[in-house]
């Protein structure tokens, strides 16, 4: 009987550590989320501040006048081109942190296309 009061003891102890655990758990889980929260929300006040500083006398603007702009803006050939590049690049930059994808681009001969040209220009 000894054994079975000893196994119940052990039983007991093990369902307390799950319970903890699952506390545990939950608690990252919630701490993740409001640290995503946060990130999202810093990266959306500095991309906001980053389009006031492009736009002159950006504050005029409604938010709907600005997402007009911003829509047409994103679908010209030019933009497309650029973004397309830009998300090519972050590709390669997430797969490895050399960059022989740009000795690729240029052909050996280190000219810059002409949306890399625009975009080391600043727009």
């Amino acid at each position: 009987m000894a054994t079975a009061k000893k196994l119940a003891e052990q039983i007991q102890a093990a369902e307390n550590e799950m319970k903890q655990q699952e506390n545990r758990l939950k608690e990252l889980r919630q701490q993740y989320k409001a640290q995503e929260g946060k990130e999202r929300t810093h990266r959306l006040i500095e991309r906001g501040a980053i389009l006031e500083s492009l736009i002159d006398e950006a504050v005029t603007f409604t938010n709907e006048q600005i997402k007009t702009f911003l829509e047409k803006t994103v679908k010209t050939e030019f933009a497309r081109k650029i973004l397309t590049q830009i998300k090519e690049q972050n590709a390669v930059n997430n797969t490895t942190k050399q960059s022989p994808q740009q000795k690729e681009n240029d052909g050996g001969t280190g000219e810059k296309s002409e949306v890399e040209q625009v975009m080391m220009d600043g727009g």
